[in-house]
């Protein structure tokens, strides 16, 4: 099984067990987030020391090692990203199984467990026509600012959604054009978002306009942007004039 495979075996069975998780969900109550959080994460990261032991593992739910900063290669996993839509029943969840090598964001699967489908480096789609207006995820909790000047200069409706996985994937898959994002997020909420989108043939970086690097010693992902290529220039040069 080469890394693509791995990569989208694991998405795909981490969330088959987060699905079964939640279908038996009177067992664990108000835990249902943790309980699944943790099961999807003992997969993952069992077979990743069982099947890549020389690689290096960022999880956000496993204790980090600077072992992993002296590897060329290292899996970086986000067992369940949008616990609170997972609790809530929503279907606007991901798993999240990347492969960064050199830093760079190799090769990765994006589950949608409750949409059936896993998305992935190896098995690119063409570019879904754009809509018109333009579309913009944005959060469905917290929107931010940024985001929401950029949708207003483009004229764009704004769609509110949960998990960054999700928020990525619905550009991917033609649900929105942009995605934008200055919050704060972690290695683990990009990596495999943003390996797949580059794939799929989007634009993704910093907002601005640097390549996206992973597995540094500091985590921290402050911002993100993942569009489509034609619109990559005119957000970037907008948010460029926020500051």
């Amino acid at each position: 099984m080469n890394d693509h495979e791995l990569a989208a075996h694991l998405a795909g069975e981490a969330g088959r067990i987060l699905l079964a998780v939640r279908d038996s969900r009177r067992n664990y109550g108000r835990d249902l987030g943790r309980a699944g959080d943790a099961e999807a994460n003992a997969l993952l990261v069992a077979a990743l020391r069982e099947l890549r032991p020389d690689d290096g593992l960022l999880s956000e739910e496993e204790k980090d090692s600077a072992a992993r900063l002296g590897k060329e290669r290292t899996w970086i996993v986000d067992p369940l990203d949008g616990t609170r839509e997972y609790s809530e029943e929503r279907d606007d969840w991901a798993v999240h199984v990347a492969l960064a090598i050199g830093g760079r964001p190799a090769i990765g699967a994006v589950a949608l467990p409750a949409l059936g489908q896993v998305l992935r480096t190896d098995r690119p789609a063409p570019l879904p026509p754009a809509a018109a207006p333009l579309r913009m995820v944005v959060s469905r909790t917290r929107p931010a600012r940024e985001a929401e000047l950029v949708a207003q200069a483009l004229g764009a409706d704004l769609v509110p959604m949960g998990s960054a996985g999700a928020k990525a994937m619905a550009v991917v898959r033609g649900e929105a054009e942009i995605y934008l994002h200055t919050g704060g997020q972690y290695e683990w909420d990009s990596c495999a978002p943003v390996a797949v989108a580059l794939a799929h043939g989007f634009h993704a970086s910093r907002i601005d306009g640097s390549a996206m690097v992973y597995n540094q010693a500091d985590v921290s992902m402050p911002d993100l942007l993942i569009c489509r290529p034609e619109l990559a220039a005119r957000v970037l040069e907008i948010v460029a004039g926020l500051g």
